[in-house]
């Protein structure tokens, strides 16, 4: 099938779906999907499902930034993103995780 980062993903102009549109490194502006292409042997899809991050079935996965997204979903915005820094460097750590896996309580 191929390296999975050299796939498109045809009829969507979102950042992060063109083979030379995968980002290097993660910041809050960084789209689920581009997380997911950035990782493409399933680590951020594990840490999205460790963490119940629905983004990839709410439809948020092509347009939605992490941050956003974290926010939508009730959770510290720099939790979320911490821990999806932390898969760079084998991480995240289980106390990272609980941060960000953590809902926030609405007032």
């Amino acid at each position: 099938m191929g390296d999975v980062r050299a796939r498109t993903v045809g009829g969507l102009s979102a950042a992060g779906v063109r083979p030379d549109d995968v980002p290097t490194e993660i910041r809050g502006s960084t789209t689920i999907v581009g997380i997911l292409r950035l990782y493409p042997h399933g680590e951020a899809a594990r840490l999205m499902a460790r963490l119940s991050l629905p983004c990839a079935h709410c439809g948020g996965a092509f347009n939605e930034p992490l941050t956003l997204a974290a926010q939508r979903h009730g959770r510290d915005p720099r939790a979320v993103l911490a821990a999806f820094r932390a898969l760079a460097g084998g991480g995240p750590t289980e106390d990272q995780i609980a941060a960000a896996a953590a809902r926030r309580v609405r007032p």
